[in-house]
């Protein structure tokens, strides 16, 4: 089962769950189930934008936006912006705007923001090679197999149960009625299933309708943030053609196998610079992703992203059995312990210096999934080769049928800050 399914427990004995997931019931070890859901995995965290939009810096080529503590010209800044950077904007007001970018939120003001996209990152010295990997799968076949997993949203839908699913308190309110009932995104058997609910569970309904099969179906509230994602939904973010003309989205594609040729003098003035422990390193990263085949610029945006740009304990250094040890990339360092135990990760595997925790961790994030042959975020997340061998879902990332398109903000503004660059996109084709 994939990080963050959602499964019932129903007893627990000898370090094992018996537990209820998929419609099925068997056991796994209790150590990896957690009583809330977990985010995904270290560095790769995407920001919850419910009712956000993208825009991109419009100033002259040269100087910069800036970013401020607060709505007002007089308040302190706290980043500085290029043209064409990429922002998620939550609110606008009195010609301010609050927004995301490159890891810090602040407020920037709005006349400098437009919602036309250019062309590409960078400029037009960066080189970018397009290539089409075919695989022998159906869309309508990829779309059934990640159906039969759950793939996961937190978009809202409307739910419905059946009539005999609810006992009735009076006109807008019911209780599930036995076990075994779940709420189904339309008024009718037919209609994919949203969530379980639990006998006794207190709902709210909206409204009553007759459903397809002849049975009434009450509308009612399903108050949970993550939900199985309906096959529209599924089939838009499995669809290559919906992501590869957009100059962020079409990231998702870009080969995290092949090093980017960056000069290093660039990215340590443009990117490193002013990031804590981090300033300066450029050239350990392109040594970390020649050796281990990863991308340096994905290396570098998951580690600003886990060390909060090169300041959190665990990047400028925890004292280990008297030794200082450093971890650039999160690993081992898991929820409500992280430092602790990240900084027993990288003093069991040697970290001892900031370039042997950036080397070091690199291999780690290659062996997980790149050197695998899931070596774009879209595989990461889809991995159309499993199901091509398998026909069925296997080896993926994360639930959340977003996840990818999520990831790929960060990365296109540090393309952008770059004049020279290699990379190649890979564009899944389905039959």
């Amino acid at each position: 089962m994939a990080r963050g399914v959602e499964v019932e427990v129903i007893s627990e004995s000898n370090g094992w769950s018996k537990v209820k997931a998929y419609g099925g019931e068997g056991y796994v070890s209790t150590q990896y189930l957690s009583a809330t859901k977990p985010g995904s995995l270290p560095g790769l965290n995407p920001d919850k934008e419910e009712n956000t939009v993208v825009k991109y810096v419009n100033v002259n080529d040269g100087s910069s936006l800036n970013m401020r503590s607060a709505a007002s010209a007089s308040a302190s800044i706290i980043a500085k912006l290029i043209n064409n950077t990429a922002v998620t904007v939550y609110s606008e007001s009195n010609g301010w705007s609050r927004v995301t970018a490159n890891g810090k939120t602040g407020y920037v003001s709005s006349q400098y923001l437009t919602v036309k996209a250019p062309e590409g990152p960078g400029s037009s010295n960066g080189s970018i090679i397009r290539i089409n990997k075919e695989y022998n799968l159906s869309m309508e076949k990829m779309v059934e197999i990640q159906m039969a997993v759950n793939g996961q949203t937190d978009k809202k839908y409307k739910t419905y149960i059946r009539e005999d699913g609810l006992t009735l308190i009076n006109s807008t309110k019911g209780t599930v009625k036995g076990t075994g009932w779940r709420v189904r995104g339309g008024a009718g058997s037919n209609y994919w299933v949203v969530g379980p609910v639990s006998n006794n569970q207190s709902m709210n309904i909206k409204s009553k309708v007759k459903g397809s099969d002849g049975y009434y179906w009450y509308e009612v509230d399903y108050n949970k943030t993550w939900v199985n994602a309906n096959p529209e939904d599924i089939e838009y973010n499995l669809n290559p053609i919906n992501f590869v003309n957009d100059p962020i989205d079409s990231f998702q594609f870009v080969k995290l196998s092949q090093v980017t040729s960056m000069n290093v003098s660039e990215v340590n003035n443009r990117i490193l610079s002013g990031k804590g422990i981090l300033q300066g390193q450029a050239a350990t990263f392109t040594a970390a992703g020649e050796k281990y085949g990863v991308n340096e610029i994905y290396l570098i945006s998951h580690a600003l992203l886990e060390t909060g740009n090169g300041t959190s304990p665990l990047a400028t250094g925890v004292k280990v059995s008297g030794k200082t040890v450093y971890n650039m990339y999160g690993v081992g360092a898991f929820d409500g312990t992280a430092v602790s135990s990240g900084a027993q990760y990288a003093y069991n595997a040697g970290w001892f210096t900031p370039e042997a925790a950036i080397i070091g961790g690199a291999e780690f994030i290659a062996k997980g999934y790149i050197s695998a042959g899931q070596d774009t975020l879209y595989k990461m997340r889809w991995n159309p080769t499993a199901a091509e061998k398998y026909g069925y879902a296997s080896h993926q990332y994360a639930t959340d049928i977003g996840w990818a398109t999520k990831q790929v903000k960060q990365i296109y503004n540090l393309y952008s800050l770059l004049d020279s660059y290699k990379l190649t996109i890979e564009v899944p084709k389905y039959k």
